[in-house]
């Protein structure tokens, strides 16, 4: 009964009731990352690429998705990683989560959220006042 009210109010907790019913007609299941995020694929859009979507499990946050499949979802690619052994690039970071507006959100020093003043820099601004 839960999971019947999450999906038929919300749409950041993984599929909504409209996208159940599509991906259930449309769909056809591609792969599953890590993190339990379930890949689609099906039907044409208008420009001649086939759709592809994702479910993700749990909260809905685009950038957590790995950049195998980041590939794969903005047609870079024509196959999956689930069909390849996907290996990723050194460079390519592990997905860490959004912390804006939370206590582990970045606050330079002088920033309001922290105490102190801001560091001047070389070529800095001084701000215009009235009168000046």
């Amino acid at each position: 009964m839960w999971n019947l009210l999450v999906q038929t109010f919300t749409w950041w907790n993984g599929q909504t009731m409209g996208t159940r019913f599509a991906t259930w007609r449309f769909g056809k299941r591609v792969g599953e990352d890590e993190f339990g995020n379930v890949y689609y694929e099906g039907g044409m859009s208008s420009y001649g690429l086939p759709k592809r979507w994702v479910i993700y499990k749990g909260y809905a946050e685009a950038s957590a998705i790995p950049p195998g499949w980041h590939g794969w979802m903005h047609h870079r690619t024509d196959v999956p990683p689930s069909k390849e052994s996907y290996v990723a690039k050194d460079w390519q970071k592990p997905h860490r989560p959004n912390h804006t507006g939370s206590p582990q959100a970045y606050r330079p020093p002088g920033s309001i959220a922290v105490p102190g003043e801001r560091p001047r820099v070389t070529g800095d601004y001084d701000a215009w006042t009235p009168g000046n």
